[in-house]
């Protein structure tokens, strides 16, 4: 992802926190935006494994 995406969405997530937040509030978003995106992607090139495989292995 090239620098000025990433300085877009960086100031889209600071616009839209509320006014008094604070950098434990803006790092925790910025953490659950990442691990999403990572997800997304795991699964757009195919680094999943289906939920009954997993059920199987653990015994669920």
């Amino acid at each position: 992802m090239s620098s000025a995406i990433m300085k877009k969405k960086a100031k889209s997530i600071i616009d839209k926190m509320p006014d008094n937040f604070t950098w434990d509030d803006l790092m925790h978003e910025i953490y659950v935006r990442q691990t999403i995106e990572a997800g997304l992607n795991d699964s757009k090139s195919g680094k999943t494994k289906d939920v009954n495989d997993i059920r199987k292995k653990y015994r669920l």
